[in-house]
């Protein structure tokens, strides 16, 4: 059963999502990914959301790439949503801890996929140096050629992972920086509970 702040932190972003689609936000899905190594060096890139429920919200990579092997080692991440169409400007912040999406679902989700892009999967060796693009565009040619006439397979190290949530908060603009924030927090024992922060 989803406790109901919880479940109240859902339906707001599921509300806040609906209207980043009206208010014309180039992509809602869009968002930040922050990372940390062991050795607390953070990273952040832009990835988009391809799932979001009470689990938590999902996104997909190679999970050999810089961000993969980062988040197996150290399994928390930050995410963050900026709107600035929405309202006076929105961001959705979520933090929590990371999980690996079962076979199934990630199964499901590339089949989903353009093929170009499930293509693109095989070929890339997503963070590692490559010597030129002429190097990855005869690497695709080959995995065009290799699954021609067939379906695209999921690579074996290519999938989805899972950040559930443990802190959510709701920032909305306002003028002269008199910003509301709304912070919602799981505690130890997986109570939820909301409160006001200072802009």
């Amino acid at each position: 059963m989803t406790d109901d702040c919880y479940a109240e932190a859902l339906a707001t972003f599921d509300r806040l999502f609906d209207e980043a689609a009206a208010a014309g936000e180039p992509d809602r899905t869009a968002m930040v990914v922050a990372t940390a190594t062991l050795t607390a060096r953070p990273s952040a890139r832009t990835v988009l959301l391809k799932a979001h429920d009470a689990r938590g919200f999902v996104f997909y990579t190679h999970l050999d790439g810089r961000k993969g092997r980062e988040l197996q080692a150290n399994p928390h991440a930050a995410l963050l949503f900026h709107w600035p169409r929405v309202r006076q400007g929105v961001q959705v912040r979520v933090e929590g801890a990371v999980e690996i999406v079962n076979d199934a679902e990630a199964d499901a989700y590339f089949a989903s996929r353009p093929r170009g892009s499930q293509l693109g999967a095989w070929a890339s060796k997503q963070s590692e140096t490559l010597d030129s693009r002429e190097t990855f565009e005869q690497r695709l040619a080959q995995v065009e050629q290799e699954f021609e006439g067939r379906d695209v397979p999921r690579p074996p190290r290519w999938g989805g992972l899972r950040v559930k949530p443990e802190r959510i908060e709701f920032w909305y603009g306002a003028d002269y920086r008199l910003h509301e924030r709304q912070f919602y927090e799981r505690d130890i024992a997986g109570k939820w509970s909301r409160r006001m922060l200072f802009p």
